[in-house]
């Protein structure tokens, strides 16, 4: 799946978890939502590996269900930087960033599973 698809999901995601979960909330248009999706990507691919692999007992311990905490602290982390650069992006707290990357991981799976990859196997 190419980087703009991806860009385009997790910006279609982000703005779905605005809408369905209370405190989160996103001030701002489309370009800046992007922004965020952006930040999001590449928070997800420098900080959580390393969070995962310093979580690898907690992982193991519960089966896994510990990514569902990784997933809402990169949540936090994307909307505490995107305070800092101006982009409009706020969490309230952790039982918002929970819910909303639970929201956030569903709608990206789904709309994951509409988008082609290079070589032409639908995406998995």
């Amino acid at each position: 799946m190419g980087i703009l698809s991806r860009l385009l999901i997790n910006a279609a995601a982000l703005w779905v978890a605005t809408r369905l979960v209370s405190g989160i909330t996103y001030r701002g248009g489309w370009i800046g939502l992007f922004l965020v999706a952006l930040l999001f990507g590449v928070i997800n691919v420098a900080v959580r590996p390393v969070v995962k692999l310093l979580s690898l007992p907690l992982l193991v311990v519960t089966l896994g269900l510990f990514t569902l905490v990784i997933n809402s602290l990169m949540l936090w982390l994307t909307s505490s930087l995107s305070e800092v650069l101006g982009l409009g992006f706020h969490v309230a707290g952790f039982r918002s960033a929970f819910w909303g990357a639970l929201v956030v991981s569903i709608v990206s799976m789904l709309l994951s599973c509409f988008v082609k990859s290079h070589d032409g196997d639908p995406a998995r």
